[in-house]
């Protein structure tokens, strides 16, 4: 039985509950008028955007939505540029050699990227008259086109009504609605999708769905940022309900990190008489594919001793270990690398290409391979 003081204390904790502020579900037409409103005011100057009334160009929204795939929008708009004036159109970009692509896109990583952006341009110009589809679905059927990129282009570059949902798009749904279910779980996804497609504007004139998407990730990147979001000056305030909680922090539960695998490989730093080191591309398919190495092992868990390493070198040699390691990390592992170095006084394997450490600059070197000669500059100095 519960005793008098009990339910006297019920009592006031139910008064003081109905005494708290609530926020009322999100009106979608309220959330948009005052959401594009606040984007005129104090949306980012980004160099892919244009003004308000401008008509967006498909290439140029189209590149920036893919350089932005895992990478901060400072990032990309220190190389944005450079791109477009070396390739600044779709046809320019397809006809350009993938090398020229791969070595303007060094220091964006994720180099896959760069491989199907450039066979992407050569079927919009060869399949489709250098015209870019405007619907999501037709999007996708692009190489390195996915839901979010799909959503993103048609909504920014064809004013359709689309819906792309980002990290940030995703943080100020779920603080809207105080959605407290885990980002682990593929119903919350659909979930935040489903609410954010709620307030989607139309395509009708004055609609503005570009602008709304666009709208939404400056929120969530400059106002309702994950840790200490500035609510009071936030335009939609008084319909969030994390706000109105007074714990938006809270909001939306991560998945936890997956921790990332240790991964060994050997490096073969060959040198001839002239100073030129030994290079060679790697498969155009996989990690880093189409792009320039200092050959290597496989990267695998188990070390490698260095005489096995050896047996895998490109070239017989007399091979020596030089100090340190060389540390990269890459999305789904870390990698480890020792580097033997070795003297050649023949042409070397058919294909091979030497180039002066002075001239790695002329191709397309990952960061990991670029780390790799500054271990050996280091080394000899």
């Amino acid at each position: 039985m519960v005793g008098l003081g009990d339910d006297a204390k019920i009592t006031r904790h139910q008064e003081q509950s109905d005494k708290m502020p609530t926020a009322k579900p999100p009106d979608p037409i309220s959330v948009r008028r005052r959401l594009l409103r606040w984007y005129d005011a104090c949306g980012r100057d980004l160099p892919w955007r244009v003004g308000k009334g401008e008509k967006a160009d498909p290439y140029r929204v189209w590149l920036s939505e893919i350089m932005l795939q895992q990478t901060t929008v400072a990032t990309v708009s220190t190389y944005y540029d450079k791109f477009v004036a070396r390739f600044p159109t779709v046809q320019a970009l397809a006809r350009a050699d993938l090398d020229k692509v791969l070595h303007t896109w060094q220091g964006l990583g994720y180099y896959a990227r760069a491989r199907n952006l450039h066979k992407c341009a050569g079927l919009v110009v060869d399949d489709l008259g250098g015209n870019f589809p405007e619907t999501e679905e037709a999007l996708k059927k692009l190489p390195g086109i996915g839901d979010y990129t799909a959503a993103a282009i048609a909504a920014i570059a064809f004013q359709r009504k689309a819906t792309p949902v980002d990290g940030n798009i995703e943080r100020v749904t779920a603080r809207l609605h105080a959605v407290s279910d885990s980002l682990a779980q593929t119903k919350t996804k659909k979930r935040l999708y489903n609410l954010a497609a709620k307030l989607t504007p139309t395509s009708r004139p004055n609609g503005r769905p570009g602008d709304f998407a666009q709208a939404l990730m400056d929120l969530g990147a400059t106002v309702c940022t994950p840790k200490k979001p500035d609510c009071g000056v936030c335009p939609l305030k008084s319909a969030c309900r994390a706000g109105t909680k007074g714990d938006p922090e809270r909001y939306p539960v991560k998945a936890p990190k997956k921790p990332r695998p240790l991964r060994h490989g050997i490096v073969f730093w060959a040198v001839r008489g002239d100073g030129g080191v030994l290079l060679r591309r790697r498969p155009e398919k996989g990690l880093l594919g189409g792009m320039m190495e200092i050959p290597s092992t496989d990267w695998r868990e188990k070390r490698w001793g260095l005489s096995e390493a050896t047996v895998a070198a490109p070239v017989a040699a007399k091979w020596r270990p030089l100090d340190g390691v060389v540390r990269h990390t890459f999305t789904h592992f870390q990698l480890e690398l020792t580097v033997m170095a070795a003297e050649i006084n023949h042409r070397g394997p058919k294909g091979s290409l030497w180039c002066p450490p002075s001239k790695f600059s002329d191709h397309a070197l990952p960061t990991v391979m670029k780390k790799v000669a500054r271990l050996v500059r280091d080394y000899s100095s």
